[in-house]
């Protein structure tokens, strides 16, 4: 009996530190409204990504851990994968390593700028129509536009992910994609456009990659990136955020695309941003106007107002109504409740 007790007893032990060495945790968001844009009936719609994520870490000893993420994103209205034709895995798929060096990963993810850059967009760079992070905030840029038709172009796959330290509030991000084909269609424009042909499946010309850096201290954060894709096309961005008071916070940011070694005409495209999130009891104000100005292209205007109603710490209740004019003006309005398990 005495025996049974002491390796039932060891047993325990030796689970408990187990469970204490590796977790793995299950989480995602579900997100549903209705939305209205004019010329387009109602339709049900989302404001952020709907998503259900697994991560997990393992603890190597040493100070250095095992990290993984996997993170599909699906669409609530018909169940099936985001837009019905991106990886199952469109979210992000990656493995690593973290320690006193800081953390290496390796698959698909956000690139180090368009990760960086959604802290200082009012919507925190949901998708949202009412949102600026799909087209001002990135001045129109994509990140991989040589990636299969449907995927979504603001991140890199085939890729390394680098994420410094934080020394003294800064912190280095880099990302950097393999020259590998990613199956994209033909981009060959009609007759009379400014872009020169690319074969489907291209390889490109050098190896995609994107940097930023962020400063964190107090009431003050700031960012500056840089990043060149696989057509060649450049972008830097600077943008900063500040807390006058706790539940105000103001932010700014402006962004150049340089497309020059793609477009024959027209490669320039700069946009600017401003915007405010102010916290008022149980919800949340959204505010931002951004302009978007392409060379020789219709200037983009566009004015965005949305709240956030708190039913808990993980479920709210959201209204958005965003004014967007360029060749014509399009207002729209959306309604929804998010949650997050």
């Amino acid at each position: 009996m005495k025996k049974s007790l002491v390796a039932l007893a060891l047993f325990g032990a030796f689970a408990a530190t187990a469970q204490a060495q590796s977790s793995v945790q299950i989480y995602g968001t579900i997100d549903a409204g209705l939305g209205k844009l004019t010329g387009e009936t109602t339709k049900v719609t989302k404001r952020d990504n709907n998503k259900l994520g697994f991560k997990g870490t393992e603890d190597l000893g040493n100070g250095l851990k095992a990290i993984f993420q996997l993170e599909i994103r699906y669409e609530t209205d018909t169940g099936t994968l985001e837009s019905n034709s991106r990886p199952l895995f469109q979210g992000q798929s990656r493995v690593g390593l973290q320690g006193n060096f800081g953390t290496v990963r390796l698959g698909r993810g956000l690139t180090a700028f368009q990760e960086s850059s959604t802290a200082f967009e009012p919507w925190s760079g949901m998708p949202t129509t009412a949102g600026f992070q799909t087209d001002i905030t990135v001045a129109a840029y994509s990140s991989d536009p040589l990636s299969a038709p449907g995927n979504s172009r603001n991140r890199f796959s085939n890729a390394v992910f680098y994420n410094s330290p934080v020394f003294s509030g800064f912190q280095f991000n880099a990302t950097v994609a393999a020259k590998e084909a990613n199956n994209n269609a033909v981009v060959n424009n009609p007759p009379g456009s400014n872009n020169y042909f690319v074969p489907a499946n291209a390889v490109p010309a050098s190896n995609p990659y994107s940097m930023s850096a962020t400063y964190n201290y107090g009431q003050f954060a700031g960012m500056a990136a840089y990043e060149r894709n696989g057509l060649q096309a450049k972008l830097w961005s600077v943008a900063a955020s500040f807390n006058p008071v706790a539940e105000l916070k103001l932010m700014a940011s402006y962004q150049h695309q340089d497309d020059s070694n793609f477009k024959i005409t027209n490669t320039d495209t700069k946009a600017w941003l401003v915007g405010a999130n102010y916290d008022v009891g149980p919800g949340k104000i959204r505010a931002g106007y951004g302009q978007k100005t392409p060379d020789g292209v219709t200037k983009t205007k566009q004015a965005s107002l949305g709240y956030d109603y708190n039913l808990s710490k993980r479920t709210y209740l959201y209204a958005d109504i965003s004014n967007r004019k360029a060749d014509v003006s399009k207002t729209y309005i959306g309604l929804g409740v998010h949650h997050n398990f």
